[in-house]
Protein backbone atom coordinates (compact mmCIF):
# COMPACT_ATOMS: atom_id res chain seq x y z
CA UNK A 1 0.00 0.00 0.00
CA UNK A 2 1.63 3.25 -1.07
CA UNK A 3 1.07 6.76 0.21
CA UNK A 4 -1.15 9.23 -1.61
CA UNK A 5 0.92 11.43 -3.90
CA UNK A 6 -1.52 14.29 -3.73
CA UNK A 7 -0.52 14.73 -0.09
CA UNK A 8 3.20 15.19 -0.80
CA UNK A 9 5.62 18.05 -1.34
CA UNK A 10 5.69 17.63 -5.12
CA UNK A 11 3.66 15.75 -7.70
CA UNK A 12 6.11 12.90 -8.12
CA UNK A 13 5.87 9.93 -10.48
CA UNK A 14 4.88 6.63 -8.84
CA UNK A 15 7.11 6.25 -5.78
CA UNK A 16 8.01 2.68 -6.60
CA UNK A 17 9.89 4.07 -9.60
CA UNK A 18 11.39 7.36 -8.42
CA UNK A 19 10.75 8.35 -4.80
CA UNK A 20 13.51 8.15 -2.25
CA UNK A 21 12.69 6.53 1.08
CA UNK A 22 13.14 9.94 2.73
CA UNK A 23 10.61 11.46 0.31
CA UNK A 24 8.09 8.72 1.05
CA UNK A 25 8.28 9.60 4.74
CA UNK A 26 7.86 13.32 3.99
CA UNK A 27 4.96 12.47 1.67
CA UNK A 28 2.79 12.29 4.78
CA UNK A 29 2.37 16.06 4.81
CA UNK A 30 0.22 18.17 2.52
CA UNK A 31 2.20 20.96 0.88
CA UNK A 32 -0.69 23.43 0.96
CA UNK A 33 -1.14 22.89 4.70
CA UNK A 34 2.52 23.66 5.24
CA UNK A 35 2.26 26.81 3.13
CA UNK A 36 -0.62 28.00 5.29
CA UNK A 37 1.55 27.58 8.39
CA UNK A 38 4.31 29.62 6.74
CA UNK A 39 1.93 32.43 5.78
CA UNK A 40 0.75 32.81 9.40
CA UNK A 41 4.23 33.87 10.51
CA UNK A 42 5.93 35.89 7.77
CA UNK A 43 9.60 36.53 8.47
CA UNK A 44 11.34 39.88 8.54
CA UNK A 45 13.34 38.91 5.49
CA UNK A 46 12.46 35.94 3.36
CA UNK A 47 15.32 34.03 1.79
CA UNK A 48 14.75 33.11 -1.83
CA UNK A 49 17.74 30.80 -1.72
CA UNK A 50 16.63 28.76 1.29
CA UNK A 51 12.92 28.46 1.97
CA UNK A 52 11.06 27.27 5.06
CA UNK A 53 10.41 24.02 3.20
CA UNK A 54 14.14 23.60 2.57
CA UNK A 55 14.81 24.25 6.26
CA UNK A 56 12.21 21.73 7.38
CA UNK A 57 13.42 19.00 5.02
CA UNK A 58 17.06 19.48 6.02
CA UNK A 59 16.24 19.46 9.72
CA UNK A 60 13.89 16.49 9.32
CA UNK A 61 16.68 14.64 7.48
CA UNK A 62 18.99 15.45 10.39
CA UNK A 63 16.48 13.98 12.84
CA UNK A 64 15.81 10.90 10.76
CA UNK A 65 19.49 10.11 10.15
CA UNK A 66 20.93 11.25 13.50
CA UNK A 67 23.15 14.11 12.27
CA UNK A 68 25.38 15.58 14.96
CA UNK A 69 25.76 19.21 13.83
CA UNK A 70 25.05 21.74 11.09
CA UNK A 71 28.42 20.86 9.57
CA UNK A 72 27.35 17.22 9.53
CA UNK A 73 24.06 18.11 7.81
CA UNK A 74 25.89 20.18 5.20
CA UNK A 75 28.41 17.40 4.54
CA UNK A 76 25.62 14.86 4.00
CA UNK A 77 23.40 16.98 1.76
CA UNK A 78 25.37 19.65 -0.06
CA UNK A 79 25.74 19.02 -3.81
CA UNK A 80 24.08 15.63 -3.58
CA UNK A 81 22.28 14.61 -6.78
CA UNK A 82 19.36 13.33 -4.69
CA UNK A 83 18.47 16.80 -3.33
CA UNK A 84 15.87 17.47 -6.03
CA UNK A 85 14.20 14.13 -5.34
CA UNK A 86 14.12 15.01 -1.64
CA UNK A 87 12.27 18.23 -2.45
CA UNK A 88 15.15 20.52 -1.42
CA UNK A 89 15.64 23.43 -3.83
CA UNK A 90 17.87 25.76 -1.82
CA UNK A 91 21.59 25.84 -1.21
CA UNK A 92 22.30 23.65 1.82
CA UNK A 93 25.01 25.37 3.85
CA UNK A 94 25.69 25.78 7.53
CA UNK A 95 25.16 29.52 7.15
CA UNK A 96 21.73 29.14 5.57
CA UNK A 97 20.63 26.56 8.13
CA UNK A 98 21.92 28.60 11.07
CA UNK A 99 20.23 31.78 9.81
CA UNK A 100 16.92 29.99 9.22
CA UNK A 101 16.98 28.35 12.65
CA UNK A 102 17.81 31.68 14.26
CA UNK A 103 15.29 33.89 12.46
CA UNK A 104 12.43 31.85 11.01
CA UNK A 105 9.61 31.74 13.55
CA UNK A 106 9.46 28.40 15.41
CA UNK A 107 5.68 28.67 15.50
CA UNK A 108 5.60 27.66 11.82
CA UNK A 109 6.70 24.17 12.87
CA UNK A 110 4.54 24.15 16.00
CA UNK A 111 1.50 24.73 13.77
CA UNK A 112 2.79 22.11 11.35
CA UNK A 113 2.92 19.62 14.23
CA UNK A 114 -0.74 20.39 15.01
CA UNK A 115 -1.67 19.45 11.43
CA UNK A 116 0.16 16.14 11.82
CA UNK A 117 -1.34 15.52 15.25
CA UNK A 118 -4.85 15.79 13.83
CA UNK A 119 -3.99 13.37 11.05
CA UNK A 120 -2.27 10.88 13.36
CA UNK A 121 -5.17 10.91 15.80
CA UNK A 122 -7.57 10.08 12.99
CA UNK A 123 -5.41 7.13 11.95
CA UNK A 124 -5.08 5.81 15.51
CA UNK A 125 -8.69 6.46 16.53
CA UNK A 126 -9.50 2.75 16.54
CA UNK A 127 -6.45 1.76 18.62
CA UNK A 128 -7.11 0.13 21.98
CA UNK A 129 -5.87 1.65 25.22
CA UNK A 130 -5.88 -1.76 26.87
CA UNK A 131 -8.71 -0.61 29.12
CA UNK A 132 -12.36 -1.55 28.96
CA UNK A 133 -13.47 2.06 28.66
CA UNK A 134 -15.59 4.14 26.34
CA UNK A 135 -14.03 7.37 27.59
CA UNK A 136 -10.98 8.94 25.97
CA UNK A 137 -7.93 8.69 28.23
CA UNK A 138 -5.04 11.19 28.24
CA UNK A 139 -1.79 11.18 30.22
CA UNK A 140 -0.02 14.38 31.33
CA UNK A 141 3.59 14.85 32.35
CA UNK A 142 6.70 16.96 31.75
CA UNK A 143 10.34 16.14 31.10
CA UNK A 144 13.36 18.36 31.69
CA UNK A 145 16.01 18.85 29.01
CA UNK A 146 19.28 19.98 30.58
CA UNK A 147 21.30 22.70 28.85
CA UNK A 148 24.63 24.42 29.33
CA UNK A 149 24.09 27.76 31.11
CA UNK A 150 26.99 29.41 29.29
CA UNK A 151 25.43 28.57 25.90
CA UNK A 152 21.76 29.01 26.85
CA UNK A 153 21.67 31.90 29.36
CA UNK A 154 18.06 32.69 28.40
CA UNK A 155 16.98 29.29 29.81
CA UNK A 156 18.29 29.90 33.33
CA UNK A 157 16.98 27.20 35.67
CA UNK A 158 19.28 27.25 38.69
CA UNK A 159 22.32 29.41 39.54
CA UNK A 160 24.67 27.04 37.68
CA UNK A 161 22.26 25.25 35.36
CA UNK A 162 20.03 25.90 32.36
CA UNK A 163 17.10 23.77 31.22
CA UNK A 164 13.82 23.73 29.36
CA UNK A 165 10.76 21.64 30.09
CA UNK A 166 8.71 19.77 27.55
CA UNK A 167 5.13 19.69 28.90
CA UNK A 168 3.09 17.07 27.11
CA UNK A 169 -0.31 15.41 27.09
CA UNK A 170 -0.68 12.25 25.01
CA UNK A 171 -3.67 10.32 23.75
CA UNK A 172 -3.15 6.79 25.04
CA UNK A 173 -4.46 5.45 21.74
CA UNK A 174 -1.15 5.22 19.94
CA UNK A 175 0.81 7.56 22.25
CA UNK A 176 0.05 10.57 20.06
CA UNK A 177 0.90 13.95 21.69
CA UNK A 178 -2.11 16.27 21.68
CA UNK A 179 -0.68 19.12 23.76
CA UNK A 180 2.94 20.29 23.90
CA UNK A 181 4.48 23.39 25.44
CA UNK A 182 8.16 24.25 25.79
CA UNK A 183 8.98 26.44 28.80
CA UNK A 184 11.89 27.41 30.99
CA UNK A 185 12.93 24.69 33.38
CA UNK A 186 11.66 26.73 36.32
CA UNK A 187 8.00 26.55 35.22
CA UNK A 188 6.20 23.99 37.37
CA UNK A 189 4.09 21.50 35.45
CA UNK A 190 0.93 22.28 37.44
CA UNK A 191 0.83 25.75 35.84
CA UNK A 192 0.25 24.18 32.45
CA UNK A 193 -3.18 22.97 33.57
CA UNK A 194 -4.29 26.60 33.14
CA UNK A 195 -3.50 26.42 29.41
CA UNK A 196 -5.26 23.14 28.68
CA UNK A 197 -8.80 22.64 27.44
CA UNK A 198 -10.40 19.55 28.97
CA UNK A 199 -12.94 17.63 26.91
CA UNK A 200 -16.16 16.68 28.75
CA UNK A 201 -16.35 12.95 29.44
CA UNK A 202 -12.62 12.34 28.96
CA UNK A 203 -10.25 11.00 31.64
CA UNK A 204 -6.95 12.73 32.45
CA UNK A 205 -4.32 10.77 34.36
CA UNK A 206 -1.51 12.62 36.17
CA UNK A 207 1.19 12.11 38.76
CA UNK A 208 0.95 13.96 42.07
CA UNK A 209 3.05 16.86 40.77
CA UNK A 210 -0.23 18.10 39.26
CA UNK A 211 -2.14 17.93 42.54
CA UNK A 212 -3.76 21.35 42.90
CA UNK A 213 -7.34 21.15 44.09
CA UNK A 214 -8.42 24.46 42.55
CA UNK A 215 -7.23 23.32 39.13
CA UNK A 216 -8.68 19.83 39.60
CA UNK A 217 -12.01 21.41 40.44
CA UNK A 218 -11.90 23.29 37.15
CA UNK A 219 -11.57 19.92 35.40
CA UNK A 220 -14.51 18.62 37.43
CA UNK A 221 -16.65 21.66 36.58
CA UNK A 222 -15.85 21.07 32.92
CA UNK A 223 -17.45 17.61 33.27
CA UNK A 224 -14.17 15.84 32.62
CA UNK A 225 -12.57 13.23 34.90
CA UNK A 226 -9.14 12.94 36.47
CA UNK A 227 -7.09 10.17 38.08
CA UNK A 228 -4.19 11.42 40.16
CA UNK A 229 -1.97 10.21 42.99
CA UNK A 230 -2.71 11.64 46.43
CA UNK A 231 -0.12 13.19 48.70
CA UNK A 232 0.56 11.59 52.06
CA UNK A 233 -0.30 14.65 54.14
CA UNK A 234 -3.73 15.19 52.56
CA UNK A 235 -6.33 15.98 55.23
CA UNK A 236 -9.67 14.32 54.60
CA UNK A 237 -12.59 12.49 56.18
CA UNK A 238 -14.32 9.31 54.98
CA UNK A 239 -18.07 9.53 54.35
CA UNK A 240 -18.56 6.04 52.83
CA UNK A 241 -16.62 2.92 51.95
CA UNK A 242 -17.11 0.25 49.31
CA UNK A 243 -16.14 -3.40 49.54
CA UNK A 244 -13.01 -4.41 47.63
CA UNK A 245 -11.44 -7.71 46.63
CA UNK A 246 -8.08 -7.64 48.44
CA UNK A 247 -6.81 -10.50 46.27
CA UNK A 248 -6.64 -8.03 43.34
CA UNK A 249 -4.36 -5.65 45.22
CA UNK A 250 -7.12 -3.23 46.24
CA UNK A 251 -7.03 -2.11 49.86
CA UNK A 252 -9.84 0.44 50.07
CA UNK A 253 -12.37 2.32 47.94
CA UNK A 254 -13.71 5.34 49.81
CA UNK A 255 -15.88 8.39 49.26
CA UNK A 256 -14.14 11.27 51.00
CA UNK A 257 -14.31 14.99 51.57
CA UNK A 258 -11.37 17.33 52.06
CA UNK A 259 -11.01 18.76 55.55
CA UNK A 260 -8.11 21.19 55.17
CA UNK A 261 -9.34 24.83 55.11
CA UNK A 262 -7.75 25.72 51.79
CA UNK A 263 -8.29 22.36 50.05
CA UNK A 264 -11.94 22.28 51.17
CA UNK A 265 -12.47 25.75 49.74
CA UNK A 266 -10.69 24.86 46.47
CA UNK A 267 -12.53 21.54 46.01
CA UNK A 268 -15.87 21.57 47.86
CA UNK A 269 -17.25 18.36 46.28
CA UNK A 270 -16.73 14.73 47.27
CA UNK A 271 -13.83 12.70 45.92
CA UNK A 272 -13.10 9.04 45.55
CA UNK A 273 -10.00 7.65 47.26
CA UNK A 274 -8.63 4.26 46.21
CA UNK A 275 -5.66 2.54 47.82
CA UNK A 276 -3.95 -0.15 45.77
CA UNK A 277 -0.96 -2.38 46.43
CA UNK A 278 0.79 -3.27 43.18
CA UNK A 279 1.40 -7.06 43.29
CA UNK A 280 4.33 -6.70 40.87
CA UNK A 281 6.31 -4.09 42.81
CA UNK A 282 4.81 -4.34 46.27
CA UNK A 283 4.35 -0.56 46.26
CA UNK A 284 1.19 0.94 47.74
CA UNK A 285 -0.39 3.79 45.77
CA UNK A 286 -3.30 6.05 46.69
CA UNK A 287 -5.42 7.52 43.89
CA UNK A 288 -7.95 10.34 43.81
CA UNK A 289 -10.62 10.59 41.15
CA UNK A 290 -13.92 12.34 40.55
CA UNK A 291 -15.20 9.36 38.53
CA UNK A 292 -17.53 7.38 40.80
CA UNK A 293 -18.84 4.96 38.16
CA UNK A 294 -15.66 3.06 37.28
CA UNK A 295 -14.61 -0.15 39.04
CA UNK A 296 -11.79 0.56 41.48
CA UNK A 297 -9.47 -1.83 39.68
CA UNK A 298 -10.07 0.04 36.41
CA UNK A 299 -9.00 3.28 38.10
CA UNK A 300 -5.75 1.58 39.13
CA UNK A 301 -5.37 0.29 35.58
CA UNK A 302 -5.80 3.80 34.18
CA UNK A 303 -3.01 5.10 36.38
CA UNK A 304 -0.79 2.19 35.35
CA UNK A 305 -1.22 3.22 31.69
CA UNK A 306 0.43 6.54 32.59
CA UNK A 307 3.75 4.78 31.93
CA UNK A 308 3.10 5.35 28.22
CA UNK A 309 4.02 9.02 28.52
CA UNK A 310 7.24 8.04 30.29
CA UNK A 311 8.00 5.76 27.34
CA UNK A 312 7.19 8.59 24.94
CA UNK A 313 9.75 10.87 26.61
CA UNK A 314 12.34 8.11 26.74
CA UNK A 315 11.77 7.25 23.09
CA UNK A 316 12.14 10.76 21.71
CA UNK A 317 15.26 11.38 23.79
CA UNK A 318 16.86 8.17 22.53
CA UNK A 319 15.77 8.33 18.90
CA UNK A 320 15.60 12.05 18.08
CA UNK A 321 17.94 15.02 18.46
CA UNK A 322 16.38 16.90 21.37
CA UNK A 323 19.22 16.77 23.90
CA UNK A 324 21.97 18.29 21.73
CA UNK A 325 21.14 21.35 19.67
CA UNK A 326 22.32 22.90 16.41
CA UNK A 327 21.79 26.48 17.66
CA UNK A 328 21.76 28.24 21.02
CA UNK A 329 18.95 30.79 20.66
CA UNK A 330 15.47 30.16 21.99
CA UNK A 331 14.08 30.18 18.46
CA UNK A 332 16.63 27.64 17.21
CA UNK A 333 15.99 25.30 20.14
CA UNK A 334 12.22 25.39 19.78
CA UNK A 335 12.50 24.97 16.01
CA UNK A 336 14.58 21.83 16.47
CA UNK A 337 12.26 20.32 19.08
CA UNK A 338 9.10 21.01 17.06
CA UNK A 339 10.63 19.55 13.89
CA UNK A 340 11.65 16.48 15.92
CA UNK A 341 8.02 16.11 17.03
CA UNK A 342 6.93 16.42 13.39
CA UNK A 343 9.32 13.61 12.41
CA UNK A 344 7.95 11.42 15.22
CA UNK A 345 4.42 12.02 13.93
CA UNK A 346 5.37 11.43 10.29
CA UNK A 347 6.92 8.07 11.17
CA UNK A 348 3.87 7.15 13.28
CA UNK A 349 1.60 8.09 10.34
CA UNK A 350 3.77 6.05 7.97
CA UNK A 351 3.59 3.02 10.27
CA UNK A 352 -0.19 3.12 10.31
CA UNK A 353 -0.65 3.86 6.61
CA UNK A 354 1.71 1.08 5.54
CA UNK A 355 0.42 -1.35 8.20
CA UNK A 356 3.94 -1.95 9.53
CA UNK A 357 4.17 -4.34 12.47
CA UNK A 358 7.67 -3.26 13.51
CA UNK A 359 8.11 -0.99 16.53
CA UNK A 360 9.02 2.67 15.98
CA UNK A 361 12.65 2.27 17.05
CA UNK A 362 13.25 -0.36 14.39
CA UNK A 363 11.36 1.66 11.78
CA UNK A 364 13.49 4.73 12.52
CA UNK A 365 16.72 2.73 12.27
CA UNK A 366 15.74 1.15 8.95
CA UNK A 367 14.65 4.48 7.47
CA UNK A 368 17.85 6.17 8.62
CA UNK A 369 20.17 3.80 6.77
CA UNK A 370 17.97 3.69 3.65
CA UNK A 371 17.08 7.39 3.33
CA UNK A 372 18.66 7.71 -0.14
CA UNK A 373 17.37 4.38 -1.47
CA UNK A 374 14.64 4.20 -4.12
CA UNK A 375 12.59 1.36 -2.75
CA UNK A 376 8.93 1.35 -1.72
CA UNK A 377 8.55 1.46 2.05
CA UNK A 378 6.43 -1.69 2.11
CA UNK A 379 8.97 -3.59 0.06
CA UNK A 380 11.77 -2.31 2.28
CA UNK A 381 10.21 -3.87 5.35
CA UNK A 382 8.92 -6.96 3.55
CA UNK A 383 12.49 -7.78 2.54
CA UNK A 384 13.94 -6.86 5.93
CA UNK A 385 13.80 -10.39 7.33
CA UNK A 386 14.70 -12.21 4.14
CA UNK A 387 17.67 -10.29 2.79
CA UNK A 388 21.12 -10.44 4.31
CA UNK A 389 21.60 -7.02 5.92
CA UNK A 390 25.05 -6.16 7.21
CA UNK A 391 23.68 -3.22 9.21
CA UNK A 392 23.27 -3.59 12.93
CA UNK A 393 19.94 -2.33 14.21
CA UNK A 394 20.18 -1.63 17.94
CA UNK A 395 16.66 -1.45 19.33
CA UNK A 396 17.11 1.08 22.11
CA UNK A 397 13.58 0.80 23.42
CA UNK A 398 10.82 -1.68 22.74
CA UNK A 399 7.91 0.55 21.80
CA UNK A 400 5.03 -1.58 20.64
CA UNK A 401 2.19 0.81 21.34
CA UNK A 402 1.84 1.48 17.65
Amino acid sequence: MGLAHGAGWERLPPMSDTALVFSQVMDGLHREQFDRCIRRYPGKRSSRGFSARDQFLCMAFAQLTFRESLRDIEACLRDRPQLYGMGIRGNVTRTNLAYANEHRDWRVYADLAQVLIRRARQLYAAESTGLDLEEMVYALDATTIDLCLALFPWASFRPTKAAVKLHTMIDLRGSIPVFIRITDGSVHEVNLLDQMVFAPGSVYVMDRGYLDFARLYRIHEGRAYFVIRAKRNMKHYVSASRKVDRATGLRCDQIIGLSGPKSKRDYPEKLRRIRFRDPETGKTLVFLTNHFGLPALTVAGIYKRRWQIELFFKWIKQNLRIKAFYGTSENALKTQIWIAICVYLLVAILKKQCHLSENLSLIMQVLSVNAFQKEPILQLFTNLETRNCDMAIPIQLTFNDF
